[in-house]
């Protein structure tokens, strides 16, 4: 598992420094204005449903089965099952696609009704989103093929795709917006296009590992009405926190310009942890628990539930203390420039704070949920994904009022931490989940060192001076440095890890590489 995690995490890093170079082109070009506004809904939807139907519930509901395909019919029955269920999904996302170009208007009186009342702002929402559309077709089937790969343990590729998003879309915003009326215009169509490279980029992976797939006759055959019947819970299972930035810009559409915006420059910081840590230890965790599950190893997978947390427990910590106490140098050095103002770094500042408060438990979400879904169980994250969301509406509409944007943030941190807590709870009680003496003992050093992590980050935040340029950059990368120095002593100091034993693990896996 600690190999699999290091690979996809590697990859994931790549996409994610390469997705601030694009913020900050786009931060840049676009500001926090109409033109960002309309794009990031643009953009919202077909991600949406990328995260809820591909990455999310398809990898729910797929993996588990196609791993237990493989493991008793073997390769060419797990290639059949395959193909039947990409030809099923072909259908649907066509015509969901067609469906959801048709009907954009009325789609973005769903999505961003506030816009309704700037005619020329929802005009381009619609124009943008028509556009960014296909993406949705062609993504979801991305990661299904990368749900295969994740299934045969090959887990590069499928996280190297995004890489492709992110390079797309630069290009685009560089030398598309000549020939196109406004940056927003481009970087939709580099949206698109990404899409269709992403997909070529999988197919041919999939063709290395003797998995080229086939369009069958779309039949629903009883596997792949189990699939389907898993996946249709799962989009709220494990899409909860994906449908409540969908209402976050529900929401920031009625608040005043540049809310929107706001919300996304924000989040996009706080996914750095959160795709990192989160997504990688899910993807990798998800078929090692499927495979001791079927294997009726109930001792190995409390081993690999405790020890999937306490990665993310040790890494998640101190990024949502780094966030919190560095929001507006980050802010400050990854988008003030150009368009984006002195007034747009406080407000998103603030609301990266709110959002680094709920990165623990988005994560540890992550990595409760294929406990689930392992034993094939998609109705209990429904149920808690429900209560969750409704928390989330609650404390939207009690802090929106007199927090603006960074309630919406408040209220999102807040429906994670209630997610991840009754997740723990009904596993704990189910006996699927035990901490053992490792995960009691250094869980409390770990949040200690986090917090001396913080101290030392305040204190050298307030004694370098501040420069301007290139040494704001040297600035942010001293301090956080020097975080991280004072994390890792601290936390060997306190016994909250063992560097050396990590340094072990990575020294296995190069001498097997």
């Amino acid at each position: 598992m600690f190999r699999n995690i290091v690979t996809v995490g590697f990859w994931t890093l790549v996409s994610r420094v390469l997705g601030f170079l694009r913020d900050v082109l786009i931060a840049d070009r676009l500001g926090a204005g109409m033109v960002a506004d309309a794009f990031f809904v643009a953009l919202k939807l077909p991600d949406l449903f990328r995260q809820l139907f591909g990455e999310g519930a398809f990898n729910a509901s797929f993996i588990p089965a196609f791993a237990g395909v493989l493991a008793t019919d073997g390769r060419k029955a797990a290639r059949r099952f395959a193909e039947e269920v990409t030809s099923v999904m072909v259908i649907w996302l066509g015509v969901l696609s067609v469906v959801g170009v048709v009907f954009m208007p009325e789609l973005m009186v769903v999505l961003a009704p506030g816009f309704a009342a700037i005619p020329a702002k929802f005009a381009l929402a619609v124009r943008l989103t028509r556009i960014t559309f296909p993406y949705l077709m062609l993504v979801c089937l991305t990661a299904g093929f990368g749900g295969v790969l994740n299934g045969l343990h090959r887990f590069a590729a499928a996280a190297a795709a995004p890489i492709l998003f992110n390079l797309f879309a630069i290009a685009a915003l560089l030398f598309l917006t000549p020939f196109v009326p406004s940056a927003g215009y481009a970087l939709a169509y580099g949206v698109t296009f990404s899409g269709i490279a992403q997909l070529m980029l999988l197919a041919w992976s999939m063709a290395r590992a003797g998995m080229a797939l086939r369009l069958l006759w779309p039949r629903l055959t009883p596997a792949v009405r189990l699939v389907m019947r898993r996946m249709g819970p799962g989009v709220i299972g494990v899409g909860v926190m994906q449908i409540n930035v969908a209402v976050d810009t529900i929401v920031a559409s009625f608040l005043k310009p540049g809310s929107v915006s706001v919300l996304y420059y924000a989040n996009r910081v706080n996914q750095l942890p959160l795709g990192i840590i989160g997504v990688t230890v899910g993807t990798a965790l998800l078929p090692l628990l499927s495979r001791q599950v079927r294997a009726r190893a109930p001792l190995s997978a409390h081993r690999t539930m405790n020890r999937a947390i306490e990665f993310a427990l040790v890494l998640t910590l101190p990024a949502a203390m780094g966030l919190a106490v560095l929001s507006v140098p980050i802010v400050r050095v990854l988008f003030e420039r150009g368009a984006f103002t002195g007034s747009d770094v406080t407000a998103t500042s603030a609301a990266l704070i709110a959002y680094a408060a709920g990165v623990p438990a988005t994560v540890l979400t992550k990595v409760l949920a294929p406990n689930f879904f392992a034993r094939g169980d998609t109705r209990t994250p429904v149920l808690v994904g429900v209560a969750a969301l409704l928390v989330n509406l609650v404390f939207i509409l009690m802090l929106m009022g007199p927090l603006g944007a960074t309630g919406i943030a408040s209220a999102a941190s807040i429906s994670a931490t209630f997610n991840a807590g009754m997740l723990a709870a009904i596993l704990m009680r189910r006996g699927a989940l035990r901490a053992d003496r490792g995960l009691r003992s250094r869980a409390p050093r770990m949040l200690l060192a986090a917090a001396a992590m913080g101290v030392v980050l305040a204190l050298a935040s307030r004694g370098v001076p501040e420069g301007a340029g290139v040494l704001r950059w040297v600035r942010l990368g001293f301090i956080i440095a020097a975080g991280m120095l004072a994390y890792g002593l601290a936390g060997q100091v306190l016994a909250a890890f063992d560097l050396r034993e990590i340094a072990g693990r990575l020294g296995r896996r190069r001498r097997r590489a």
